[in-house]
């Protein structure tokens, strides 16, 4: 099996991202990966300690980038608007929103509360929503921008038990789509990616407790594996870069082929 190779992309040193969630797993990879390629980092979570020390390891790691942190909420507009213009005030422009916040949920339909389902599209969808209209504000006023929405490949098959991370992540897709056809006009790409099963702390710990079948899971993937989140991050700052400026409108699955075997 050929091992990871991370390459360089055109266009991003400089560049000023907002990446929300961007303390942990797959969103922290691609903080690490942009800050690679030179640009600056406004990291958001709600986590203030998970923030503070995914800032200090990029800033030990790549002493020479520019990251700054915004404690908030994806859900609450004012502490949205406050990142972003915080991006602005830190780095002179916003170029680049990263939506990475969301939330699992896993449970029986029958079970699922309206207060989990409320939650579920709050976070993954409206958070996406939020951030995405307030980053466009300032990316209209500059004269373009690019926005990358975290969906999953669960926005584009079923999975039992998750109707309310399905349809929240489905929702995204949708956004997306919507977003790139009005935005266009005004020099703003937007596009979706969508991981499959991805190695995280989050993902290890459900395999620890026997809620996740690593086996049953390679099996179907037809790499054999799961993914990791430096392979996802490697897909967006591809798609945040100049190598990518005809590319709007889509969700990109990184998934090892999972969806491709069907059953």
């Amino acid at each position: 099996m050929r091992q990871f190779a991370p390459a360089t992309y055109p266009g991003l040193a400089g560049r000023a991202v907002l990446n929300t969630g961007g303390a942990r797993g797959i969103g922290f990879a691609m903080a690490q990966a942009f800050a690679r390629h030179g640009a600056h980092l406004m990291l958001m979570d709600r986590d203030s300690d998970a923030l503070n020390d995914a800032a200090e390891t990029l800033r030990a790691d790549f002493p020479g980038a520019r990251i700054e942190t915004h404690h908030g909420s994806v859900i609450e507009e004012d502490d949205v608007a406050a990142a972003c213009a915080a991006c602005k005030d830190a780095f002179g422009s916003l170029d680049i929103l990263l939506t990475n916040a969301g939330i699992s949920m896993n449970r029986p339909s029958i079970e699922l509360t309206l207060a989990d389902w409320r939650r579920a599209i709050d976070i993954n969808l409206t958070g996406a929503f939020i951030c995405a209209q307030s980053a466009a504000h300032h990316m209209i006023a500059q004269g373009g921008g690019v926005i990358l929405n975290t969906a999953s490949m669960w926005g584009l098959m079923a999975s039992a038990n998750r109707a309310a991370y399905c349809a929240s992540k489905a929702g995204v897709i949708s956004l997306t789509e919507v977003l790139a056809d009005e935005w266009a006009q005004h020099g703003i790409r937007v596009n979706a990616i969508c991981p499959g099963y991805i190695r995280t702390a989050l993902t290890d710990e459900l395999i620890a407790e026997g809620k996740l079948d690593l086996a049953a899971i390679e099996a179907r993937t037809p790499q054999g594996r799961m993914g990791t989140p430096e392979e996802v991050a490697e897909m967006a700052v591809y798609l945040a870069s100049d190598a990518a400026v005809f590319i709007n409108g889509h969700a990109h699955l990184s998934d090892g082929g999972f969806r491709a075997r069907g059953f």
